[in-house]
Formats: structure tokens, sequence, C-alpha cells
């Protein structure tokens, strides 16, 4: 029998042997999907405390239960390790390491060739590797495959290769790894019946692309496009600034219309491992083959704009009531990319607070996902700090208070209500004004910017 012969059978009987190379945010959920259809799963890591953890049972994803991890482990469903030559043992390796940008906004691919290397040392006939990090097309066959066949193993016949994209959306209590529909292109078509085999058990719908980087550009084009369309949402929010609207009632209003137009919204900039950094691998992919993306740049030039964008408001309604910024106290609400999330990561929050503190302002946040906001070597020191308790006297105390997160814990009634000023990137304070029947700035009555 042959090699991709012997491997289908083993996929069919589900004997198959799952590693899943990094355990964040998309590697943890995959893994316990994994094992929740009775796969045997060995997660791979370069953290002592994440296998720790993982080992005693416990969850360091939000998205992910505790009581799952322990539940996979009590069954011997899931293992997880330091050891990187214990990928000899796996039939399949998933990879989910990170693929940040460095800061000239070009792929920093250090992550996903220390794991092509790590596979490629214990490579044997019979393996399928499956990329999943988002990244440019053309890194599965262009990085992952060299290094791979450098083994004198070949692709198709002794061992397949193909990419799937993650689409993980951190919070998202609807669309989860299982049941959010998966895109996967192989190298040959060997590998992808053997990729769609494996992922078929325990993903929900499967969607076939000819090639690695269809799919490695399918990712880019979903995220490229929220870029974009946020981009222009924040160019409008600018636009009203200048005009003395209410952005939010023009996108509220042009929301109604049943065809024809998709409602984004603006917010404090961009934020999340995904939008900020998906749309540059593929505009440095194209300048590399001397094309320009200008959509892509002057997009991402305006969502870069909108932490100085939302501080500058902070000082002008400072300023309207005869007060600087420098001194002033200010109470920044929510620091994670997005509500209801402990996600820091790319969140225009750290670069909010960073730009008031440089400016002078006496600055505090207050998030009850987010304790803690340390320096990990990319944190501007600015925001480096601890949450405080979002009490009536703290709001009253704050000469202005600025909403970046909108978490449901909040009641915006309440900040409303003693803040003096309000700046709100999220019209989380629209219901308290509607309610109120305030202005959208009365000077009579609590500023809301």
């Amino acid at each position: 029998m042959s090699i991709y012969g012997a491997l289908q059978e083993k996929i069919a009987r589900r004997e198959i042997v799952c590693g899943v190379v990094g355990m964040g945010y998309v590697g943890l959920p995959l893994a316990v999907e994994m094992a929740k259809s009775g796969l045997r799963v060995i997660g791979f890591e370069t953290s002592r405390h994440v296998v720790e953890r993982i080992t005693a049972g416990q969850s360091h994803i939000k998205d992910v239960a505790a009581a799952d991890v322990a539940e996979m482990r009590r069954r011997k469903l899931l293992d997880v390790t330091l050891d990187m030559e214990r990928l000899a043992e796996c039939d399949v390796v998933s990879i989910c390491v990170p693929t940040p940008l460095g800061k000239t906004k070009d792929p920093d691919m250090s992550y996903i060739v220390s794991a092509t290397e790590a596979v490629a040392a214990t490579l044997r006939p019979g393996q399928l590797i499956v990329l999943e990090s988002t990244t440019y097309p053309g890194t599965t066959r262009e990085v992952m495959l060299p290094r791979l066949e450098g083994s004198g193993l070949h692709v198709g016949e002794d061992f397949f290769l193909g990419f799937s994209p993650e689409r993980v959306d951190p919070g998202n209590e609807r669309w989860h790894t299982k049941n959010t529909p998966k895109v996967l292109g192989g190298i040959t078509d060997k590998c992808t019946e053997l990729g769609m085999a494996v992922y078929e058990i325990f993903i929900e719908r499967m969607v076939r692309v000819s090639s690695p980087e269809a799919a490695e550009l399918t990712k880019l084009l979903e995220n490229t496009f929220r870029m974009i369309n946020i981009g222009l949402a924040n160019e409008m929010a600018q636009i009203c600034d200048k005009l003395g609207v209410n952005v939010w009632e023009v996108i509220d209003a042009a929301g109604t219309k049943p065809f024809g137009f998709m409602k984004f919204t603006p917010g404090p900039g961009l934020g999340g491992h995904c939008i900020p950094l998906d749309p540059h691998y593929l505009a440095w992919k194209m300048r590399t083959l001397a094309y320009k993306t200008r959509m892509i740049e002057l997009a991402g030039e305006i969502n870069t704009e909108m932490p100085a964008f939302w501080v500058t408001k902070v000082q002008d309604a400072l300023n309207a009531v005869g007060k600087p910024l420098h001194g002033s106290r200010v109470l920044v609400l929510g620091v994670a990319y997005k509500k209801d999330i402990d996600d820091l990561r790319e969140s225009p929050a750290l670069e909010i607070l960073d730009q008031l503190n440089r400016k002078g302002a006496i600055v505090s946040y207050h998030d009850p996902h987010c304790p803690e906001i340390r320096d990990d070597g990319h944190t501007p020191l600015g925001a480096i700090g601890h949450s405080v308790d979002l009490t009536d006297e703290r709001i009253r105390d704050a000469d202005a208070v600025l909403i970046v997160t909108d978490h449901s814990a909040v009641s915006y009634d309440r900040v409303c209500g003693l803040a003096r000023i309000v700046v709100d990137t999220r019209n989380a304070c629209a219901s308290a004004r509607a309610r109120a029947k305030r202005s959208w700035m009365n000077a009579s009555e609590p500023a809301t910017v």
C-alpha cells in the first residue's frame, strides 16, 4: 500500500495522532476540538508556564473552558510538551504560531521558520503538515516546502503539506473553532484530500480551494476587507467631527438600507492580531512584485491616526472648560482591543494611554478583563499599569473619562451621570444620552464627545 493510502486509512479509522505547534489563542481551541472528537493530541509549546497549566487541566485562554481541558486530560486525549522531538509521534501536525510584523511592517517569519525546522528535524514518511498561521501568499510553498524537502522526502509522495487559515474570533459566543467554516488548500491534490479528511473529523464545514496560495490569500482578503471598511468608517468619524454632525446617527441611518450597504463603525483604532497586521502581509508581498497596494496603505494610515484623534478630542474637551490636558486626571475605560475579552494584542488603548502620559495627563484605567498591562517588550512604557476600581468617587474626580472599549460589565448610564466630561469612542453612552434627551454636546450637563 502507498504511503498516501496508508495515511488515508489511518485517518478513516481515526487512529491518527495530531500535533499542534503553539498552544495560544488558535492552537489550544484547535487541540481541544481535535481531542473532543476522539483524536489523540499532543500540544507543543515553548512556554513552560503554559505547559504546566494545561498539564494541570487548566486553560490560559478565555474562550476555552478549563473543564474541557481537564476532561481531555483525564481521558488521556490531550498531552502537552516542550519536547519538539515528539513531533515524530504525530501523523498530522498543525502549526499555529505567531506571525508578527517588524517595525517596518515586514513579516517576521522567525516563528514559522523555527516551527518548520523542528518538524523537518523529525519528518518521517506518512506525515501531513498544515500551516494555520496567517501569512503572505507563497509562504507554504516558498518557506516551508524547501525546508521540509531538505529532509530528502518528497511532498505528495512521502509527506503532505497544506495551508488552512485560522478564523478565530476571541469572545465570539456564536462562532468558534468547530462551527466556523474552514478553508484548506494543499500543495498537491493528495495533500488537499488528506487535509480535508482530517479536518472534517472535528470541523463542521470544510471549504476546499485549489492551492495553498488561494487559502493564504483568502484569509488576507477577509481581514483586508474589514480593515479598509473600518478605515472608511474612521475617516467618516473625522469628517463628521469637522462638519459638526453625529457620525453614529449617520451610520445608523445608512444602516437602514436593506441592500448595498454593510454597517461598519468607527472606534479608537484597530486591535487584535489579525486586522491590524494581515493586510500588511499582502502589501509587503506585493511590494516585492513592484506593486503598491494603495487602498491598504491609505486605510492603514487612517486607522493608525485614530488614537491621536481621540487624544486630541480629550484635549479639546478639557480646553472647552478651561483645563489643559497636562496635569488633568483622565480615566480610560477599557483597554482590551474589543469588548468582553482580555486580549491586549495590538490594542489601540495602549497607544492612547502612552500618548496621554506623554502629554502630561494623570492617567488611570479600568478594565474588568485586564487587571494588568505588563511590559512584553513591545508595550509602550506609558501604557504599563494596573486596573483601578470604578467607584463613583473615581468617576467624579476624573477631569475626563475616555471610553475606549465598551465592556458589557460597565454601566455607561452611571458613567455619564457622574462624569464631568465623557469622550466616547464606541458610542457606548448613546442609550444614556437618549434617555436623558441630552444633546451631543451640552455645556449645562456632562459633556459627551
